[in-house]
């Protein structure tokens, strides 16, 4: 999940581009798992951010990651990242020097989760080595955005500036917030229909119950999610609950004239990004882009566009879940559970469609705007919204146990992974709920024990 599939194929029409999404289709016995998280790195002697430079900086933590077989990966001459030499997972810098590990494709859970654990053994080790720790939030609790480092990628630096011409926090979404993603496969267009539509409703939910980001340089912030509500100002034409999705004869085509709308970013070129921001693809199909006059597109550039596209959860060849904060070990593999019980054994998937199919844009809408600051006491209808987790979490379970007894996944019982979770949904209680709890207690009104109770 971690390298999409793209190539130097020429794409010259909109047929061309569906067909790219198309590719993504896999029969059941195919489908796979893969975890995405994001953690801050800190100096352990003051808990302040690292720059990239530096003998103890986030270039030495990445060269000391190659002792473990992991190949740099570089732009120009600069290391920027790390890949597998097995084609499996990667390590990525984000805009703030934030750490992430895009896991490989896997089975099970139990594999995602080793995956896991065996990467912060490693992160640790080396971290350790040059006084450096990692942060599990959603959001930098004490930092101010003057403070961060900025990563040496081409990308970065254009995403940087036009961000501040389309919302008012975009750059706190860059370089000051962590999320958890787990990225699910689908076997054909109505699948994928039926999925991406259950994760949109549903993802308001995985950010109440995941909910880790209360508090801003040093203080609460008003919100359980801070890094949700940064989203809702960053750039609206890229991202949101994208209502088309559930209109009649919604499908890939649909999908594909929703992204040729959103504005492009850069296209990468001998190894450069090339700014076009602002423009769109439409003209660069049709060899009309300003500054790239003549250029058509592959397949390459059409995947790259669409990892520039922000909506709650999001189509590729597979679909991404967008919703969640960063958090410790154990929630990192709690979200990956959630969504593989709901999405993963055809019972549950009907299950949890049948739970939202008669939720309206509005309402839909309505919780995407108010989970940030209420979490689980979100009013919806006759209730709260953790009415609906008690719901969607009976039925993710019930997915999970549906796996275990041998329905084609080749796996063994991964309910246990879903704990924390059901941790949330029992207590009523959302990580940051808890957080806010010790700030105003046992911590003294002080974020600084965040960095050793919530570092890996």
């Amino acid at each position: 999940m971690s390298v999409l599939v793209a190539g130097p194929e020429p794409v010259t029409s909109r047929d061309d581009l569906v067909a790219a999404l198309e590719r993504g289709s896999k029969p059941k016995d195919q489908w796979r798992i893969g975890t995405e998280h994001e953690k801050f790195p800190f100096h352990i002697s003051d808990n302040s951010p690292v720059p990239y430079d530096g003998p103890h900086g986030i270039r030495a933590m990445l060269e000391g990651l190659t002792r473990f077989g992991w190949l740099p990966v570089r732009e120009g001459e600069t290391i920027i990242g790390l890949e597998s030499p097995k084609g499996g997972g990667n390590i990525s810098l984000e805009p703030g020097g934030q750490f992430e590990l895009s896991g490989a494709a896997v089975e099970t859970l139990h594999q995602t989760c080793a995956e896991l654990h065996d990467h912060l053994a490693q992160v640790k080790e080396v971290g350790g080595e040059h006084g450096l720790g990692f942060l599990g939030l959603g959001f930098t609790p004490n930092w101010r955005r003057d403070q961060i480092p900025v990563m040496p990628k081409g990308r970065y630096k254009i995403m940087t500036e036009y961000m501040k011409k389309v919302g008012t926090m975009g750059l706190d979404m860059m370089y000051r917030s962590c999320t958890v993603q787990v990225n699910l496969d689908f076997s054909s267009e109505p699948d994928m229909v039926k999925k991406l539509r259950v994760a949109v409703a549903l993802q308001p939910l995985a950010t109440a119950i995941f909910a880790n980001s209360p508090f801003t340089e040093g203080k609460p912030n008003g919100y359980l999610s801070y890094r949700s509500y940064v989203w809702t100002d960053t750039d609206r034409a890229r991202t949101g609950m994208i209502p088309f999705i559930f209109e009649s004869g919604f499908g890939f085509e649909q999908y594909v004239d929703y992204a040729l709308d959103v504005p492009m970013y850069f296209v990468y070129r001998n190894g450069h990004y090339v700014d076009v921001t602002g423009q769109s693809f439409r003209d660069f199909m049709v060899g009309k882009l300003r500054g790239l006059e003549g250029e058509t597109p592959t397949r390459g550039d059409w995947i790259n566009h669409l990892t520039t596209i922000f909506p709650e959860a999001r189509l590729k060849n597979y679909m991404e879940m967008r919703g969640a904060d960063g958090g410790p070990w154990a929630r990192i593999c709690a979200l990956p559970a959630f969504w593989v019980g709901l999405l993963y054994d055809q019972v549950s998937l009907d299950a949890a469609w049948d739970l939202v199919k008669d939720w309206t844009d509005a309402e839909r809408q309505k919780l995407r705007d108010d989970v940030p600051r209420l979490g689980l006491k979100t009013p919806f209808r006759n209730g709260t919204l953790h009415d609906i987790g008690r719901r969607a979490v009976e039925i993710s379970r019930a997915g999970l146990k549906a796996r275990a007894k041998g329905d084609g996944a080749g796996s063994s019982d991964e309910t246990t992974f879903l704990h924390a979770v059901e941790e949330v949904i029992e207590s009523g209680k959302s990580p940051a709920e808890i957080m806010l709890d010790a700030y105003h207690g046992r911590w003294g009104g002080t974020i600084d024990p965040a960095f050793k109770e919530y570092a890996f």
